[in-house]
């Protein structure tokens, strides 16, 4: 059992955002100035837009040279595949998770840093349906995630596509979406028309995924329709299956983000404070 976080609490998203986005910045430009790759695991989704946001602001501001950073997402919707098993949906497609990467965070990134000195192609990654455990090899041998954004679903807990009851030593894998979860994703992707358009199944990293790769995580809650998530992390003293974005308490070096929306607290001074958000 460990202490529970002390959420660090923030007048916006934007604020939240651009705190976070100064400690990546930093980060990758102390990894380039060591000839080091700098390993940033993303999710995708609403929650850590204005991170991205400020990150790409920041990189234009500095003159970041991003070749060495490498994405690492977290999840991809997958449909069955004509031969058996699983295989990812369109990337093409409106929820695509490789769309969301290359559009709001690639994409705005490499305009900010400049010809030839964006994030290269084959250096954005995913787990793939085909063979997940690949994953779990891949970021071992990079030396893990150097900062891992996370998000928490607002009516589950899920993290990535791990549904309530995922176990704590749960890898990298294909599984079945919560119906929960895909309600929350009709928020995620506004282009959905219903709920039966949202793919039943995804491949997504572990629980153990997470927890074992990453040496800085930072779980960033933000929204009224959020405060049951920060009242469920800002308890948790050890990781929650009915919860699994609890995860975050296991992590080394963690951190919990919300803004006062979520926090359910009144307006603020504009910087980030440690405070009760329960």
């Amino acid at each position: 059992m460990s202490a529970p976080l002390s959420p660090r609490v923030f007048d916006s998203p934007g604020a939240l955002g651009e705190e976070l986005a100064h400690e990546i910045a930093d980060g990758i430009a102390e990894a380039g100035r060591a000839s080091l790759s700098y390993v940033l695991g993303c999710p995708g989704g609403r929650s850590p837009k204005p991170v991205y946001e400020a990150l790409a602001v920041l990189t234009a501001e500095r003159g970041l040279d991003l070749r060495h950073v490498v994405i690492a997402m977290m999840d991809e919707y997958v449909v069955p595949a004509p031969d058996g098993g699983y295989q990812d949906i369109a990337h093409s497609a409106h929820n695509s998770c490789h769309r969301f990467a290359a559009e709001e965070i690639v994409a705005p990134l490499n305009a900010a840093a400049g010809p030839g000195l964006g994030i290269p192609a084959d250096s954005v990654w995913f787990p793939h349906p085909a063979d997940p455990d690949a994953y779990e090899k891949r970021l071992a041998a990079a030396g893990g995630v150097d900062l891992f954004i996370l998000a928490s679903g607002a009516s589950d807990g899920h993290i990535a596509f791990n549904p309530p009851g995922s176990p704590e030593d749960s890898r990298s894998r294909v599984t079945a979406l919560a119906d929960t979860t895909r309600e929350d994703n009709l928020g995620t992707f506004p282009d959905y028309a219903s709920i039966d358009e949202v793919p039943r199944h995804g491949v997504t990293v572990g629980v153990r995924t997470i927890v074992a790769h990453s040496r800085r995580a930072v779980m960033v809650v933000h929204g009224s329709h959020k405060r049951e998530a920060v009242r469920r992390l800002g308890a948790a003293t050890g990781y929650d299956v009915s919860w699994p974005a609890t995860l975050v308490t296991l992590c080394e070096n963690p951190g919990l983000y919300v803004d006062r929306a979520a926090a359910g607290t009144g307006t603020g001074t504009g910087t980030g404070t440690e405070e009760d958000a329960a």
